[in-house]
């Protein structure tokens, strides 16, 4: 049995959750959600509480039970609370801004990149180096966050670019330190 597996998924109250074949559909005060799952699974609801439990003890359901009560807990904590990523820009004349459904990026390119903000997402600017990534997905928040932050990655030298909130750059010696 999955040490992750056997564990409740406590429901609160004004959220649903609706197995249906392998798609959980889960529903809450921050919209609607629906994931894949594996299939071969047993779900059960009591005491305000999902249940997941593995019928069979086969090894590929063995490794996916934990896996699976995760991503349902994920849901749950999605449409409930939601899921945020917060990035913060380090450089002079490094900025962001949000232009009806486009984050405009300043970064010391030639040109200003233009990322189109998704539907299933929001991203906010509370100011010009800050950028707030949320939803209800965890995988597509981190999944965009990242997707940001790639456009100009933290160089190890001066440490600037787009970076995590919290993030710890590891810092390399220039050329001068070595003599």
């Amino acid at each position: 049995m999955s040490r992750i597996g056997k564990y409740p998924i406590p429901l609160p109250s004004g959220v649903t959750v609706q197995i249906d074949g392998n798609t959980s559909i889960v529903k809450g005060p921050k919209g609607e959600h629906r994931q894949h799952i594996p299939e071969g699974l047993a779900f059960e609801e009591k005491d305000g509480a999902m249940h997941v439990t593995c019928p069979e003890e086969s090894k590929n359901l063995r490794a996916r039970h934990g896996l699976v009560r995760a991503l349902i807990a994920n849901q749950v904590t999605g449409v409930t609370e939601g899921f945020t990523k917060k990035l913060e820009i380090i450089g002079v004349g490094y900025r962001a801004a949000v232009q009806g459904k486009v984050l405009d990026l300043q970064l010391q390119f030639s040109h200003p990149v233009n990322y189109p903000i998704p539907d299933d997402v929001t991203i906010n600017c509370p100011d010009n180096t800050h950028i707030h990534v949320s939803g209800i997905d965890k995988q597509r928040v981190g999944q965009i966050a990242a997707e940001i932050r790639a456009y100009r990655k933290p160089e190890p030298y001066k440490g600037k670019g787009i970076r995590y909130e919290g993030e710890n750059v590891v810092r390399k010696a220039g050329k001068a330190a070595g003599k």
